[in-house]
Formats: C-alpha cells, structure tokens, sequence
C-alpha cells in the first residue's frame, strides 16, 4: 500500500468519525429537546394544591 493511498484511507476514516459524531450529537439534542417538553407537559400535569391538607375527624 502506498503513501497516497493511505492517506486517503484514513481522510476517509477520519470524515466518517466526525459523521458520525455529528449524528450523535445531533441526537442528544434531540432528545434533550423531548426530555425537555416531556418536563414542562408533567409539571403542567400537576395540581400542587391538591392532597397539601387532610381533614380528620373521629
């Protein structure tokens, strides 16, 4: 294998890592953005009012 070849051997390696990184994050932003609205629809969800007092009486 020559000098020339190998260099583009590993130019392409080295493109498909940073694809591939890129897609990762990409994805973890993805879902911080789900996790994100999945926090803000349970805390819409929530009525903090309710269950606060008991009321006992015997």
């Amino acid at each position: 294998m020559d000098i020339a070849s190998l260099s583009t051997a590993l130019s392409s390696i080295q493109t498909a890592n940073d694809f591939g990184v890129l897609m990762l994050s990409k994805q973890l932003d993805y879902a911080q953005t789900q996790g994100d609205g999945m926090v803000k629809a349970l805390e819409q969800s929530v009525s903090p009012h309710l269950g606060g007092n008991i009321d006992i009486q015997v």
